[in-house]
C-alpha cells in the first residue's frame, strides 16, 4: 500500500490555508467576503488558466489574506509589508539548505 499523496504542494500552501480557515472561524471574514476578495486577486494576477493548486495559486492566496486582514483592519498593510520585507531579506542572506531567520528587531510590526 503506498503512501497517500499530498493535499498541499509544500508546508507554507496549508499554513496559508489554514490561516484563513482560522480567520474565519474567529470572524473576521465570512466566505463569501474572503471568495470576493479572492477572485478579485487572481483576476489582478491575470490568471486565465486553470490553477494546479502550485505557488501561483497560493501567492494569490497570500495577497487576498494580506488585502483582507488589511481592510478588516486586522493588520496594517505598511506593517505587513514591512514584515514581508525583512523575511525576504532573511530569504536572500540564507545559505541554501539553512533555516531562515528574521533578525530581531530588524522589522517592527504594530
Amino acid at each position: 500500500m503506498s503512501a497517500p499523496e499530498p493535499v498541499f504542494e509544500a508546508p507554507w500552501h496549508a499554513q496559508a490555508f489554514a490561516l484563513a480557515v482560522h480567520l474565519n472561524a474567529e470572524g473576521v471574514f465570512d466566505w463569501r467576503e474572503w471568495t470576493q476578495c479572492f477572485g478579485a486577486v487572481l483576476q489582478e494576477h491575470g490568471v486565465s488558466r486553470e490553477l494546479n493548486g502550485g505557488d501561483d495559486y497560493f501567492l494569490a492566496w497570500i495577497t487576498a489574506l494580506e488585502r483582507i486582514c488589511a481592510q478588516k483592519q486586522v493588520a496594517d498593510a505598511g506593517a505587513l509589508a514591512e514584515l514581508k520585507a525583512g523575511w525576504e531579506r532573511a530569504y536572500l542572506a540564507t545559505p541554501h539548505g539553512h533555516p531562515v531567520h528574521l533578525n530581531a528587531g530588524e522589522v517592527k510590526v504594530g
